[in-house]
């Protein structure tokens, strides 16, 4: 076989950590091999299994996608041959899937190139389906592949492997799998469909409109057969939008759309969900199937609303009372989980100081599905010094960061009888310390005189 290419992790970080260049054109495309490390899960129905069914038993596997278009940038100057392990393997050596994609295009080529510097990549591949090819004992294997980056690429193809001979001491067997290799010790396969979504994790708010991304496309030998979108949760399933190929459409259903000419011609079923709600949140699967095959992706939608922060009143004092309830109120929220904190900060502290001894109210649900909760908290005269800013801090899932909001304890303003009482004490200080200098002054002369009279 053709060396696959490998690209080398240290020499794209270097190109990286460069100097900033000036903006380039988009580089035209070129044809490379892809090496992925997999994974693959073979079902295990022995006798010791008893009672629970078929297992599955995972063994090391290597797909090698052939003379795929990537684009030729300066990345693809730094990559290695990929070799074959060993030519002649054993039951034990990992198994190499070599795939041509020569009538289905590989999407997201180039972050599959770089999945190993950039981000992890999961592959899996397993047995699919067992197609009769004629009569006879001949027949051709089919795998389906599955390839999930930690982007939220997911990529789903399915493989026609080899044929068998007629007489199969012609052919070279794979020592695990029982079917052709070539000459390399790989299995020679041809990429029959593939579907692709480019993010299959994605978060929405309350009112929004989203497209849940899901493309496709086959060989010339298939067609498109029908598409479902399905929604998963809380252990219920239902069915969103149906396209069965010769029905005069699909049945229209409100919030959602599927652009079918789209679907047609150009393999794009899209799933379009407007005003989006809580009860829209869930695990969706695009569906998409053929007279022999049947593909799907799994999409993961979760709803997430930011709450509304109000803390009541704004100021405080102790006056009239010895103790004051500041109020935190936090509502419009989801999902359920959210943390509230309490913090004092006055002129002589550095750093805010957590407060414990807060109290909540039950949680409260609206009718959109939102939440709502109240936190109070008591300040005491006896251990609070004014003026201090007493601040709530919420952290949810919508935040990027925490909201704080504050409130600030004033130091107890003067009643009028104290006003009353200060003044009468400074006009009594006024009057005694104007005493004493008049009567020092009046003492001055006499004591001139005395002095006088001696001389």
């Amino acid at each position: 076989m053709a060396g696959g290419l490998e690209l080398v992790c240290g020499a794209l970080l270097l190109l990286a950590a460069g100097p900033a260049k000036a903006p380039t054109p988009v580089p035209p495309f070129r044809r490379a091999d892809i090496a992925l490390s997999c994974s693959y899960l073979e079902e295990n129905t022995k006798a010791t299994m008893h009672a629970f069914g078929s297992l599955s038993s995972e063994r090391p596997a290597t797909l090698v996608l052939r003379n795929i278009s990537v684009r030729d940038g300066q990345n693809l100057d730094e990559i290695t041959e990929y070799k074959v392990p060993q030519k002649n393997p054993v039951s034990s050596s990992p198994i190499v899937f070599e795939a041509s994609a020569q009538s289905v295009s590989i999407p997201h080529a180039e972050s599959l190139l770089h999945a190993d510097c950039d981000e992890e990549v999961n592959c899996k591949i397993s047995p699919y389906s067992l197609q009769q090819a004629g009569e006879g004992p001949c027949h051709a294997s089919w795998f389906m592949a599955t390839l999930q980056l930690s982007s939220g690429i997911s990529i789903t193809l399915v493989l026609r492997g080899p044929l068998c001979s007629s007489q199969e001491d012609d052919a070279t067997l794979h020592p695990k799998l029982r079917i052709p290799m070539s000459e390399e010790g790989t299995l020679l396969t041809t990429v029959e469909m593939q579907l692709s979504s480019h993010n299959t994790f994605l978060r929405t708010h309350l009112g929004s409109t989203i497209t849940l991304d899901c493309h496709f496309e086959l060989a010339p030998s298939s067609s498109l057969s029908s598409l479902e979108w399905r929604r998963q949760h809380q252990g219920s399933s239902h069915s969103l939008f149906q396209y069965q190929e010769g029905n005069t459409g699909p049945e229209v259903q409100p919030k959602v759309h599927v652009d079918v000419a789209e679907l047609l011609g150009s393999g794009d079923a899209s799933f379009s969900l407007q005003g989006v709600s809580v009860e829209d949140e869930g695990t969706y699967i695009c569906g998409v199937s053929t007279l022999l095959h049947q593909a799907q992706l799994i999409i993961q939608l979760h709803v997430a609303e930011p709450p509304r922060v109000h803390v009541t009143p704004a100021a405080v004092s102790f006056e009239g009372g010895v103790t004051a309830t500041l109020t935190c109120t936090i509502a419009g929220y989801y999902p359920l989980d959210v943390s509230v904190s309490w913090t004092q900060k006055t002129p002589e502290d550095d750093m805010e100081i957590p407060l414990p001894n807060t109290h909540f109210s039950s949680h409260q649900r609206s009718q959109d599905g939102t939440y709502s909760i109240t936190s109070y908290l008591s300040i005491s005269s006896a251990t609070a010094q004014a003026p201090a800013i007493y601040s709530c801090h919420v952290s949810h899932a919508a935040l990027a960061e925490p909201i704080s909001v504050s409130a600030h304890l004033k130091a107890p303003e003067q009643t009028e009888s104290e006003r009353l009482l200060g003044a009468f004490i400074a006009t009594i200080i006024f009057i005694i310390v104007l005493f004493i200098v008049l009567r020092r002054r009046a003492a001055k002369p006499k004591s001139e005189q005395l002095l006088r009279a001696s001389e």
